[in-house]
């Protein structure tokens, strides 16, 4: 909430996206002013600011941007009433005949539905609100970027350009926001990734990573670090195919709620869908066998890849892909585990968000408007997660409407080290999934009972979470986690056996280890180790093999001195262990 300062001295507390939106219009505003030829699209605020499409065949450049701001500026001093008002469908269709786009927009709203503007001074747009009362009630400032946006995100539509900006109340807190835009281009995990040589993208495959052999190393670490933890945990792991049946996907209801963003094939002339989600596949492996209730929990994990159709102009390095690795499992219990089975998932996930030093906050999603299932059962599911979160003792805010088309979720929302918030772990209540797969168990009565079905997810997405880390380390990662742990440094030509004899011993105890043999300076590739972000280097020279040991060199500290190559691999070892 911002709060912002109004006549007599009062206060008074608004949301952040009423304070953005209010925004959006002083920009539109802005731009008819200084091109009035322009027509508007949409300017929503968003989780960090507003934005507005434009229709212009002219790319906004740096000077536009601040003529812009300067023209912005004048209209927040002029301080104008922002008053509210309706009109019916024909009238409002007249005031906007200039403006194609709202037409659209007022042409798509059902019949006899009043239709809200918002005015402030000249300037009139077609817009649900809420906003502040003035524009002198916005105080500073800043337009970011501008980029192509396609209208209504529809790559088949016209290219609009689209302007960024962010406002705030007082100008320190403006300040700290473009100083962590400027950190986060620093860290931006595209770049980083490029350099660290940990994945590529090629217009070969667009939305589709290619995870070089440094990145393979860090993936690799991540997934053995999940089949560690969640084998403590009571899973068992499964893999289920990439491809399965259309009548799979009818059963399961995606063909209905989800066909849009799914690749399709046809083999033997039947038609197949590429797995957008896991689901599905772990139901028939439930299937497969005949539980009793004493079986039950039954916890199956699953690293699963799933294909997803983005749009071209949605795509973000790892951040949004078209193929990615879930995480999955799957717990089938009974009614009377269900809040048991949460609370543990809830101290699960705790754990090893922790160990990543991730803070995070807590989101239960409700019932959304393309559901499938009775009333009674989405009540049940959704008081079952409230009374687990209850029962933990956890914040939590509600959002209305946004749970999965087959039951509700609790979302967990992980803070990186800019406070950026990010949404990676999920759990999923389902009664509707067991019921359309018929799956069941025997109970104490020797009957035939429905169980049900938790989905869940911690990292989310393999491929996001590895570009999560590295915004988050900036690619420095924690010695457990890095590519390369430790890179050897020979001084000189007369140092190469002794460095291949350490290479060697540091390999046999499990460690990643790099050898740099260039004929170049000791500064030069101690300089390119920190350009790597490599943890731990190990200069060797002549007092090092006098003296059988090894001069060791850290990422953090600098030069720590001579030790034995076994003190060494103590010392990292229990880093590693530890997951420091």
């Amino acid at each position: 909430m911002f709060k912002i300062k109004l006549e007599g001295g009062r206060t008074m507390e608004v949301p952040e996206k009423t304070y953005w939106h209010t925004s959006s219009h002083i920009l539109a505003q802005a731009i008819k002013r200084l091109y009035p030829e322009m027509k508007l699209a949409i300017g929503p605020a968003i989780d960090n600011g507003y934005y507005y499409d434009f229709d212009t065949d002219v790319a906004f450049t740096p000077e536009m941007l601040e003529a812009l701001e300067k023209e912005m500026n004048k209209i927040i001093k002029e301080d104008y009433v922002i008053e509210r008002f309706v009109l019916p469908k024909k009238e409002a269709l007249e005031l906007m005949k200039d403006e194609p786009y709202k037409v659209e927009l007022i042409n798509d709203l059902p019949e006899g539905e009043e239709i809200s503007f918002y005015k402030q001074g000249e300037f009139v747009d077609l817009c649900a609100g809420p906003h502040l009362p003035s524009t002198g009630k916005v105080k500073y400032i800043k337009l970011l970027s501008s980029s192509g946006a396609y209208w209504r995100g529809d790559e088949h539509n016209k290219m609009l350009q689209r302007i960024y900006g962010i406002s705030f109340p007082k100008q320190s807190e403006l300040d700290n926001y473009i100083n962590m835009i400027e950190e986060a281009k620093k860290r931006d995990h595209k770049k980083l990734g490029k350099q660290l040589e940990l994945f590529m993208m090629a217009p070969e495959g667009p939305g589709f990573p290619f995870f070089l052999p440094k990145g393979m190393a860090l993936r690799n670490v991540l997934e053995e670090f999940w089949r560690k933890i969640h084998i403590q945990n009571g899973y068992k792991e499964i893999k289920t195919p990439v491809i399965l049946n259309e009548q799979l996907w009818h059963t399961s209801g995606h063909w209905e709620h989800y066909k849009d963003n799914m690749y399709t094939t046809k083999i033997d002339n039947v038609d197949y869908g590429i797995k957008p989600m896991n689901c599905p596949g772990g139901m028939l492996v439930y299937k497969n066998s005949l539980y009793s209730y004493r079986d039950l929990p039954i916890r199956m994990g699953e690293l699963g890849l799933v294909h997803r159709h983005e749009k071209s102009g949605e795509l973000n390095g790892l951040f949004r892909v078209r193929c990615f690795t879930q995480d999955d499992a799957h717990i089938f219990c009974t009614p009377t585990q269900i809040e048991t089975e949460i609370i543990n998932l809830m101290e699960l996930i705790n754990k090893i968000y922790s160990i990543f030093g991730f803070e995070y906050t807590i989101e239960l999603s409700t019932r959304p408007e393309n559901s499938m299932g009775s009333d009674e059962a989405w009540e049940t599911a959704e008081n079952a997660l409230k009374k687990a979160l209850e029962y933990q003792n956890v914040k939590y805010i509600i959002n209305e409407g946004d749970g999965a088309f087959y039951g509700p979720k609790i979302d967990f929302h992980i803070k990186d080290c800019l406070g950026r918030e990010w949404q990676c772990g999920t759990i999923q209540l389902d009664f509707q999934m067991p019921e359309r797969f018929e799956l069941a168990y025997i109970g104490e009565d020797g009957a035939k009972h429905r169980p049900v079905m938790l989905h869940r997810v911690i990292f989310g997405s393999i491929e996001r979470f590895i570009g999560i880390l590295i915004e988050h380390y900036a690619g420095a990662f924690p010695t457990w986690l890095a590519p390369v742990q430790v890179r050897i440094l020979p001084i000189a030509t007369a140092h190469r056996e002794y460095a291949k004899t350490i290479k060697k011993r540091l390999e046999e105890e499990g460690l990643r280890v790099e050898l740099d043999e260039r004929d170049e300076k000791i500064g030069y590739k101690i300089r390119e180790a920190q350009l790597q972000k490599i943890p731990y280097m190990i200069i060797l020279g002549d007092k090092e093999i006098e003296a059988n040991a090894v001069g060791v060199r850290s990422r953090k500290d600098g030069d720590i001195g001579q030790m034995e190559a076994n003190e060494f691999i103590n010392k990292i070892k229990k880093e590693i262990k530890e997951y420091k």
